[in-house]
């Protein structure tokens, strides 16, 4: 049975004590880890926290921005990425998600130069930490700040070219759960997805991503769930809703309709497969 997980940007406004504490009580089997309430919390204590609860940490997000979109130079953006991985391999995690940076006024070729460069240095710390890169591409409308890889074809062809189980994508159903030509592929992209995302959609794609609780936008989550579980996709699902819909008095409910959702859309699944 697949693992799903509760992504902590989706209770934004909880610390990490709180986050591995709801998640556990709300029958969760893991977290997806943002390292930014790790930092806040102390990473070595951390990592004792999150042990010491029982979950699993199926993604840790993130690193990148080796195309200098966030202001780093490329090496500062690696040695962050290896600082990272390095912790992600503490945790045991089950990826490192990777944003590789907006394109920066470069020309694609150059930002793949630049994402292919710092990956050629990454990989090395990656098998050695046993935690595989899995790098995120989003919707052309979300992504100017993030990455310059909008689809799933180029991101796939990438990955495919490094032959290794240590570089990986991020299924984002936010961005991607719509496409049907994606979801026609699934059976070649599942081996090479290292998690994913789970966020609903009522409205257009936009920049501040505004995501809905499981079941409650436009995007037929469960077909997706099923269609990527048929296809062999054995990994895991993690929970990551942000936006106006998300709000911090609500986080209880959204951890409980998440899980249910879930559950739902498993239990659909098991009934096809005992179905004559």
């Amino acid at each position: 049975m697949p693992t799903l997980s509760m992504n902590e940007v989706t209770t934004y406004r909880w610390p990490l004590e709180r986050d591995v504490r709801r998640y556990a009580e709300a029958g969760y089997e893991g977290i997806g880890a943002w390292r930014q309430k790790l930092s806040d919390y102390g990473e070595e204590a951390a990592v004792d926290l999150i042990a010491e609860s029982g979950l699993r940490v199926t993604n840790l997000l993130w690193a990148g921005g080796f195309t200098g979109s966030d202001g780093r130079t490329p090496d500062e953006s690696v040695q962050d990425a290896i600082h990272a991985i390095r912790l992600a391999g503490a945790l045991g995690a089950g990826c490192l998600v990777i944003y590789p940076g907006g394109r920066n006024n470069h020309i694609y070729r150059h930002a793949e130069r630049l994402l292919r460069g710092a990956l050629d240095r990454l990989l090395d710390f990656a098998v050695d930490a046993e935690v595989p890169l899995a790098i995120e591409p989003m919707h052309a409308a979300c992504g100017a700040n993030w990455t310059f890889l909008t689809d799933l074809p180029s991101t796939l062809a990438l990955i495919q070219s490094y032959d290794t189980p240590y570089l990986k994508l991020v299924f984002d159903t936010y961005h991607f759960a719509h496409d049907q030509s994606a979801l026609a592929n699934l059976a070649e992209l599942a081996p090479h997805i290292g998690v994913v995302h789970l966020g609903d959609r009522a409205e257009s794609h936009g920049e501040e991503q505004d995501r809905r609780p499981l079941g409650e936008g436009r995007l037929r989550l469960a077909k997706v769930i099923r269609l990527l579980l048929s296809a062999g996709y054995v990994g895991d699902f993690d929970v990551e809703l942000i936006g106006r819909a998300i709000e911090p008095t609500e986080y209880d409910e959204v951890l409980a309709s998440s899980r249910r959702y879930f559950e739902g859309a498993l239990s659909q699944v098991e009934q096809r497969r005992g179905s004559p």
